[in-house]
């Protein structure tokens, strides 16, 4: 039977929902970390502001940081949505496993270069240098941010796990 004659999730009818389902959440919770407010920032009680991604990479725009928004946008929006693009392909599309197995291994190497660690980094400097004059408040965009990385990673690792099994003789490549 040729290795393409149908897509790898109907190879296991037990997991097919169940993967689907964690990438429509993890594409959905990239959708509102991207838009909806990441952090609040307060100071001296007076002022405040919110941020998001979507409203960071516009005033990197507008201030003319074109390094810093390609970088953010970059590694923050297009490689997840790619990422989470090329998931569904191989999950529901008709690709050669060994192929398949190739790019879950480019997938799994690029995830480690997501932001999550970068925001929290930025987080923890924010709120040590604010220090008395304000404080940092973290929102819902944050925590949708991270469950869309962490789901991602999760999603890579298994249909890793899968496409090695489906390899002639379970090849671990």
């Amino acid at each position: 039977m040729n290795e393409r004659s149908a897509p790898f999730s109907w190879s296991h009818p037990r997991e097919r929902w169940i993967i689907n389902i964690l990438l429509v959440l993890a594409l959905v919770s990239l959708a509102i970390g991207v838009f909806a407010p990441l952090l609040s920032f307060h100071k001296l009680l007076v002022f405040s502001n919110s941020v998001s991604l979507a409203s960071g990479l516009v005033e990197l725009v507008r201030q003319g940081e074109w390094i810093l928004f390609l970088a953010i946008g970059g590694f923050s929006v297009l490689l997840p949505t790619v990422k989470l693009a090329l998931l569904y392909r191989i999950w529901n599309g008709r690709v050669c496993r060994r192929r398949a197995t190739d790019w879950l291994h480019r997938l799994a190497a690029f995830g480690k270069w997501s932001m999550l660690e970068v925001f929290v980094v930025a987080v923890l400097l924010v709120t040590l240098r604010l220090g008395a004059l304000g404080r940092v408040e973290v929102h819902v965009g944050l925590y949708a941010f991270a469950v869309s990385v962490l789901v991602t990673m999760a999603v890579t690792a298994r249909l890793l796990h899968l496409s090695r099994k489906a390899l002639p003789g379970g090849v671990h490549a």
